[in-house]
């Protein structure tokens, strides 16, 4: 290792992981999933979707009932266009993610119903993590991810909505590059690397919802850590809040409203002169 960066890791994919339905005990179905495919060892780190975690915590819903779940589950629209598709909504949701329709899906689960995010994505990782210590006996980090779109960037690709006993973010301020210069912005979202690089291997249709980095022993910890929602820039940080057309009618209007509070002022202000009779 170079700078405390590994140099190279391993990541895979193992098959075999059935239907999880609610009340299931996922730590159980994970654990029992990487003993079959040669199990795990300290350092190592297990990402798994969100979308296994939603269906054992009962986060199921009716399909026809998608409308009022993204509605029940945003705080705040950020962008919406009109599609031949329907209505595209960008919203940030109930734990600070701005996502499309607020995070809720209609993929990967049984026809006619959709999959809300978990309740608590840090506190569903941290669980996990117990539960594989406890029946596995190693000190593993615990991921869980989930899919969205970028913007200035065409496609989608996961990132951390939930982690537990993974550093979130490797500060590099204050340190030297290569050439010796200070850094002084970069910081490394190290758990939303780690996500993407999971999907790589399980893929979005594979049915392999659980992954294994090896080899980022470094980025463990032995505490669950501030999780996953560490992450979530805070508003007064956040230059990007409205999508373009929003910000542009927000501005509108409150550059309206202030124009016309200004020239009603200023006709409170005109000094009207005295007639004056020049036969006087």
């Amino acid at each position: 290792m170079t700078g405390s960066v590994p140099a190279r890791f391993e990541a895979w994919a193992p098959d075999g992981m059935g239907e999880v339905v609610p009340g299931d005990d996922l730590a159980t179905l994970v654990a029992d999933l990487l003993e079959s495919s040669g199990g795990v060892t300290d350092g190592d780190v297990v990402v798994v979707t969100s979308k296994v975690v939603s269906k054992a915590e009962g986060r199921v819903r009716a399909a026809e009932g998608r409308e009022e779940a993204i509605a029940e589950e945003t705080v705040r629209e950020v962008a919406s266009r009109t599609s031949p598709t329907g209505v595209l909504r960008i919203v940030e949701n109930r734990l600070g993610l701005v996502m499309a329709a607020a995070g809720v899906d209609a993929s990967n689960t049984p026809e006619g119903t959709i999959l809300l995010l978990p309740e608590d994505p840090d506190a569903s990782a941290r669980a996990l993590r117990a539960g594989l210590r406890a029946r596995l006996g190693v000190r593993v980090g615990v991921v869980v991810s989930d899919t969205a779109g970028r913007p200035w960037r065409e496609g989608q690709t996961d990132f951390a909505i939930g982690s537990a006993g993974v550093r979130p973010l490797t500060d590099l301020r204050g340190t030297r590059d290569t050439h010796g210069r200070e850094i002084v912005v970069t910081r490394t979202a190290v758990v939303d690397e780690i996500a993407a690089a999971s999907e790589l291997v399980r893929g979005k249709a594979a049915a392999r919802p659980v992954a294994v980095l090896r080899g980022l022993a470094v980025h463990v910890t032995d505490e669950d850590g501030p999780g996953a929602a560490s992450l979530v820039r805070p508003a007064e940080e956040d230059l990007f809040r409205l999508g373009s057309e929003e910000a542009y009618e927000e501005g509108y209007a409150s550059g309206f409203e202030d124009g016309a509070t200004e020239a009603a002022d200023a006709d409170r202000e005109v000094d009207v002169e005295p007639n004056v009779d020049d036969n006087a």
